[in-house]
């Protein structure tokens, strides 16, 4: 079987180097690798054979639709992208009516509405995102697809704040570029997917109305893993919790 230039892109984008795989059958009449032998990717060239490092010292390549072979795919982790959350509210006057201002809550006063808002943005799953969250809707069929299972959208203390998390569960480690990759998907769905159905929908309390955002346009706005986040906090100041 001829491939060509991009296909030879596409299947690299799909299967990264350092991928690892299980061999089930190699269609080799003189000295296949034995089958279960497990090895990992290091480059596929423009004819599409996937170059591997087999764990028993072997280097002889996979041809797909020729080799029979899987993905082995390393233990989940959790990957954890904080963002700033904007809680605006309607608040109720002295005669108990709703104002026509939206007003801005301090960050202690979101505080007191933590187990409501955790709840509201857990009502919004879907139930074809039961298995995948809103990973569900990731188009792209590359190496971030086959990477993250999941992501939802929670909230979580950080220091005397609350914050919106996309909570991932990741097989292995992203390289930069999956992981900014995966940063741009969970920021459009901050921005205009489910964030943007929270955040027009009011979450009535006995102050009033609350409209919480994921997103916003502002330069402070940022999409930050832990490690991230940890770097940009002050010497001796705030904490994750």
């Amino acid at each position: 079987m001829k491939y060509n230039s991009n296909e030879a892109e596409l299947m690299r984008k799909k299967y990264s180097p350092g991928t690892r795989m299980k061999l089930i059958a190699m269609n080799d009449p003189y000295d296949p690798v034995p089958p279960g032998t497990e090895g990992t990717l290091d480059f596929i060239d423009d004819a599409c054979q996937m170059h591997m490092k087999w764990d028993n010292g072997r280097t002889l390549a996979l041809i797909p639709g020729e080799d029979r072979f899987s993905i082995v795919l390393p233990p989940l982790q959790t990957l954890r992208l904080y963002m700033p959350l904007t809680v605006n509210a309607r608040m109720r006057n002295e005669y108990g009516d709703l104002e026509n201002d939206l007003t801005e809550l301090h960050a202690d006063h979101v505080l007191k509405y933590e187990d409501i808002i955790a709840s509201e943005l857990l009502s919004e799953q879907l139930p074809e995102e039961a298995e995948r969250g809103l990973m569900v809707y990731y188009s792209e069929d590359d190496s971030v697809n086959r990477k993250v299972k999941s992501y939802v959208f929670k909230v979580e203390r950080v220091a005397n704040q609350l914050m919106g998390v996309a909570e991932c569960q990741v097989y292995g480690e992203l390289s930069e570029k999956e992981l900014e990759q995966l940063k741009e998907e969970v920021s459009n769905q901050a921005a205009d997917g489910l964030g943007k159905g929270v955040e027009q929908r009011p979450i009535k309390t006995q102050e009033g109305e609350m409209y919480v955002s994921l997103w916003n346009s502002g330069k402070s706005w940022s999409l930050l893993t832990q490690e991230e986040m940890e770097r940009n906090m002050q010497i001796g100041g705030m904490k994750l919790e």
